[in-house]
């Protein structure tokens, strides 16, 4: 199984700017075109440099929610502001969460892999946890030695 933790973290609230996600949900191939498409928009019309700005710290969040029965996906940032090109204040819940680790060269490629990690190799393997619903996320949280560095947040329950 891949390398994973599990940690207990505070509550806390993502800006997000988002889209629903239109594909299927086994559709993984149209899931990641449709997320990179969307976060070439965002990064090419200053949206996601507005979010920055008036970001707590250098996280760049990477969220996935269902909401009214929508798979929604959002780019967002721990702020206590707002702008009018934020569509959900996302509240994540106090919980343990399942952490997964990695770095990519790109930040979506990283975002798809820990997905992809965590969805296809921890969840479906794991006995002692599980996952119930509520938003989940990758944070890049920075760049080391040419590459972009984060981690997959999905709060979970004990079985």
């Amino acid at each position: 199984m891949a390398n994973y933790t599990l940690e207990e973290k505070e509550g806390f609230t993502v800006l997000g700017i988002g889209i629903e996600l239109k594909s299927d949900y086994k559709d993984y191939a149209g899931i990641i075109k449709e997320k990179t498409d969307f976060w070439q928009a965002v990064e090419q019309d200053g949206r996601l440099s507005t979010l920055r700005a008036i970001a707590k710290n250098d996280y760049i969040f990477a969220v996935n929610e269902a909401v009214n029965n929508k798979m929604m996906h959002y780019a967002g940032v721990m702020t206590e502001e707002s702008i009018p090109e934020a569509s959900r204040v996302i509240q994540f819940p106090k919980a343990e969460y399942l952490v997964i680790k990695g770095e990519e060269k790109e930040a979506d490629e990283l975002n798809n892999k820990l997905t992809g990690i965590a969805f296809g190799q921890v969840l479906p393997e794991a006995k002692d946890f599980a996952y119930v619903g509520g938003p989940n996320t990758t944070v890049e949280m920075g760049q080391r030695n040419g590459k972009v560095f984060g981690e997959m947040w999905i709060p979970v329950v004990r079985k």
